[in-house]
């Protein structure tokens, strides 16, 4: 699919019905798409219900990053098992995989992570989540960031600020804020933005916090930016549904990266993982050919 020019937005596209072709199409020229009602009004009230107790025990943050005026809870998965709907969400997902999977065998999860924004914090600086990683991706993404507000973000209370189009731009932390928009929404909508395109969570000029859970997903041979095994280790892990397991990353990305005693590390998850087992080959079908004809076999 080519990917149109980009161009400068004046308010958030949105989309209700046929979301993942015009939702992709949208994603890769603006760097971002709103999907209204996404999940249930009540699905984001109980998703909202199992978070709140963790944001509420645990300390602001300490960073100019993260924010002073800030709560931040990571993995999510069993401190609030109804999250495991929004990282497996197959309007996301289909989307998600459609932007990277190009550049990989398979995507993983990244994070997940809540996000508490308190009165009187200031605005985010513009930043892109793609810095994490000491490389130039070259126009190719390598995250797809999707933000579930939990409560409604507005202007006022410091939604997420998107600098559209600046994902084909070099990084300007000093980028025009008047070029910003504000991500405005309401629980259950859905922002569905690529890594590298400028954002910043906005200055909370109200008087009552702004929540959101933040999912994301990165190319499967990238370092995740929460370690998903030390948040999700096997006797956590085991529990989750088979394609949550190997979204953790509790999969073999081709060729042979990954692995556990040279087998697919969902191996690790049954029920006497100690056995020993033969290396197996996980090998991309491009690669197993060249072997088979460097050997002088049929392929």
């Amino acid at each position: 699919m080519q990917v149109a020019t980009p161009r400068m937005s004046i308010q958030p596209a949105v989309h209700s019905e046929a979301r993942f072709p015009n939702a992709f199409e949208d994603l890769m020229r603006d760097g971002y798409v709103i999907l209204p009602e996404a999940i249930s009004s009540l699905k984001s009230r109980l998703i909202c219900a199992e978070v709140a107790p963790h944001l509420a025990a645990t300390p602001k943050c300490v960073g100019d990053f993260y924010g002073w005026k800030t709560t931040r809870v990571g993995g999510l998965l069993n401190k609030a098992p109804s999250t495991q709907d929004l990282v497996l969400h197959p309007d996301v997902l289909a989307i998600t995989r459609a932007a990277l999977q190009p550049s990989c065998d398979c995507i993983q999860l990244n994070l997940t992570q809540a996000i508490r924004v308190h009165p009187q914090e200031r605005a985010q600086a513009p930043h892109r989540d793609e810095e994490m990683w000491p490389h130039e991706p070259k126009l190719r993404p390598w995250l797809i960031n999707v933000m579930w507000p939990l409560t409604a973000f507005t202007k006022e209370n410091g939604a997420t600020r998107l600098w559209p189009g600046s994902h084909t731009d070099v990084l300007d932390r000093s980028i025009d804020p008047a070029r910003s928009i504000p991500a405005e929404m309401q629980p259950g909508d859905a922002l569905v933005f690529l890594g590298a395109l400028t954002h910043g969570a906005g200055e909370n000029r109200s008087n009552a916090p702004r929540d959101g859970i933040i999912v994301s997903y990165c190319l499967g041979w990238l370092k995740q930016y929460e370690n998903q095994f030390l948040a999700y280790p096997p006797a956590v892990a085991r529990s989750f549904p088979t394609p949550l397991q190997r979204l953790i990353g509790y999969q073999m990305h081709r060729p042979n990266l990954g692995g556990w005693e040279g087998q697919d590390p969902i191996q690790a998850l049954a029920t006497n993982p100690h056995t020993l087992c033969p290396h197996v080959d996980a090998l991309t079908p491009d690669i197993a050919r060249q072997l088979k004809a460097h050997y002088g076999e049929d392929a």
